[in-house]
């Protein structure tokens, strides 16, 4: 594995960049945030159009301050263009994509329960394509913080899983979550570029993919972008936070830890996104969280020795 994405030129970022699992426990704070406003708005902002707006702008921010790197290291990025691409589609263009037209159609619950299954899809890119194995104590980890995860979605209740109904937003959020655990495993492939250049040329360049969906999501489906408050601040959020600061800290987590360790803090998601609704929605507190957090934590400890047991190799 390679050192991955350097921290160069982010400021803030570089002095906390020594800190993995503090970065990945920001990453999925932003992701949970991204859920909830995806769902809350989704009726009002189209898809498509919140997804290009999210990643057009994102890519604009970050581009002031990738751009005196730029020129250096564009070069580099020529001679990589086809992995470049390949990362700006999976993970910007299609993830978040197919993740807003999902929640259109699916429940909360469902789309918390598939973002459970990254890790493992996760791990199973990372072995078909570089043939990387894991140990037994990262299978624990993952076990224990699945069913974690699995305590706080069901709050406890086991038969609440089962009576869930599935329908086809549910086929969109699958497809999202395969694509963007394609991407965490390709991430060492990536070009030995910063990491600001690195985000606005693959934010930017999944934004044009974007370009002629949301072309024909606004001229042939009728659907535009209202300029109020709820749209405003839905794309404000978007693309700040889990886009430039989520992305920023989880390529930078990946590189130090392994996508295989950095994929299981996912299980935090539904942890994270609970605790949300409590602090913002004044929904209760239940026993679950505390025991998933306990089962999560345990497993990301499990996984991480692992981790370094192999690297000792």
């Amino acid at each position: 594995m390679t050192d991955g994405p350097r921290t160069g030129g982010w400021g803030p970022l570089a002095r906390i960049g020594e800190w993995p699992y503090l970065l990945l426990v920001l990453t999925v704070s932003f992701w949970s945030g991204n859920a909830v406003v995806g769902r809350a708005v989704s009726g009002h902002v189209p898809p498509i159009g919140l997804a290009f707006c999210r990643w057009s702008i994102a890519g604009l921010i970050v581009l002031a301050f990738a751009w005196p790197r730029l020129r250096r290291e564009w070069p580099v990025l020529v001679r990589h263009w086809r992995i470049v691409l390949l990362l700006s589609v999976l993970g910007i263009t299609i993830f978040n994509t197919f993740l807003y037209i999902g929640l259109q159609d699916t429940q909360a619950i469902n789309a918390l329960l598939m973002q459970t299954a990254m890790p493992v899809l996760i791990i199973l890119w990372s072995f078909v394509i570089f043939q990387e194995r894991v140990t037994p104590l990262q299978i624990a980890g993952l076990l224990v913080s699945l069913s974690g995860a699995a305590a706080v979605i069901s709050r406890g209740d086991p038969m609440r899983l089962l009576g869930l109904e599935w329908n086809v937003g549910d086929v969109w959020v699958l497809a999202a979550v395969g694509c963007y655990a394609g991407y965490t495993a390709l991430l060492r492939k990536r070009p030995e570029v910063s990491a600001p250049v690195f985000l606005a040329v693959t934010f930017l360049t999944g934004a044009t993919g974007l370009l002629p969906f949301f072309l024909w999501e606004m001229l042939v489906q009728g659907r535009t972008l209202a300029f109020d408050g709820p749209t405003l601040g839905a794309v404000a959020y978007v693309a700040i936070f889990p886009s430039i600061l989520a992305y920023a800290c989880f390529n930078r987590g990946v590189a130090m830890v392994g996508a295989n360790v950095a994929g299981q803090f996912m299980y935090l998601l539904p942890l994270i996104g609970g605790l949300l609704s409590v602090v913002f929605l004044g929904e209760q507190l239940l026993w679950a969280h505390g025991l998933g957090l306990v089962l999560i934590v345990s497993g990301l400890w499990l996984a991480a020795q692992g981790q370094r047991r192999k690297a000792r190799r």
